[in-house]
């Protein structure tokens, strides 16, 4: 594939222990993916803003992956022996054509999941959600309903009347959904009217969309919360949860796309987080806007490493 490349092990650096203390100590790169028998995380990254450049959003999120591994990898291993750590490279977008880099994310997700991985997705802007969503689409059994579940101060629900791009993922897929007759199931955490207009609210509400306004997406709400996120995956057979770094304050997330002060903390999402991998039905995972280019002591970066530890660590 003209826009993937292997993975750079040399984003891989932290203290040495030799014993494994580290994860950068942990970590396999590899070029081949193959079927595997033992619990295995895959990082896959997706080096694209195409779509924030064409949402006139701030560009920069190109190398968000990159600024995510590298804290990462300085993070400890608490991983047991027998738990891969794989990074299998990153997609990347050629010539504008963000449209080809989602469809080889997604036939890299697919490939993932077959082979019994769980992909955990770097980016990159928001359009990484329709290239992941469609690689497990094309992974799981027919019969099977996938439940969205958003950690955003967007709804992402633009129509791609004048052409796709970071703020349409989510209508995109429900477009998709409609077409092939499918339930289009979709949950929102931290969702603002600061950040959404009224006719976005209004598609919301047409598409039947769960939502959790920012305003009561806290720790003392903690309790109804949890209720509407289990309430949500029951209903579902499987996972996919795509946090957007753009939903924290800028208090914790400076370096992104769309920043503001208004948004939530890591506390209520790390609960809910924890949540929604206690369920069992979590399978895949991304991380969408880090943009370095606004970091402030790659603060943003370690926030967003640290939610991949707290995943590989739980799940």
């Amino acid at each position: 594939m003209d826009n993937f490349k292997k993975p750079d092990s040399s984003l891989w650096q932290g203290r040495k222990s030799n014993a494994n203390l580290y994860l950068h100590e942990k970590v396999i790169c590899v070029d081949t993916l193959k079927q595997e028998t033992t619990k295995t995380f895959a990082i896959l990254s997706y080096a694209c803003d195409e779509g924030v450049k064409r949402n006139q959003g701030r560009v920069g999120a190109v190398t968000g992956p990159e600024a995510i591994v590298r804290q990462l990898a300085k993070m400890p291993n608490h991983l047991k022996k027998d738990t891969q750590l794989l990074d299998v490279g990153t997609v990347f977008c050629t010539d504008n054509d963000m449209e080809q880099a989602q469809q080889t994310l997604a036939n890299t997700v697919t490939i993932l999941l077959k082979n019994n991985t769980f992909p955990i997705v770097l980016g990159g802007g928001h359009d990484i959600a329709y290239g992941h969503y469609n690689g497990i689409l094309n992974a799981v059994e027919k019969h099977k309903t996938i439940g969205i579940i958003n950690f955003d101060a967007h709804f992402d629900l633009r129509a791609n009347t004048n052409g796709n791009n970071s703020g349409t993922p989510f209508y995109q897929i429900a477009e998709d959904c409609k077409t092939n007759n499918i339930p289009f199931n979709y949950l929102c955490l931290g969702i603002r009217d600061d950040a959404n207009d009224a006719s976005l609210f209004k598609i919301a509400k047409e598409l039947k969309v769960t939502v959790i306004k920012n305003e009561d997406f806290n720790l003392h709400q903690s309790i109804k919360i949890q209720e509407q996120i289990s309430a949500f995956i029951a209903n579902v057979d499987v996972v996919y949860t795509t946090v957007d770094l753009d939903g924290f304050s800028s208090a914790y997330a400076a370096g992104v796309s769309a920043a503001s002060p208004m948004g939530f903390s890591p506390d209520i999402a790390l609960q809910c987080l924890q949540t929604i991998i206690k369920s069992g039905k979590l399978i895949s995972l991304d991380i969408a806007e880090m943009n370095p280019k606004y970091d402030l002591d790659n603060q943003t970066a370690k926030l967003a490493a640290s939610l991949v530890h707290t995943l590989i660590h739980t799940t």
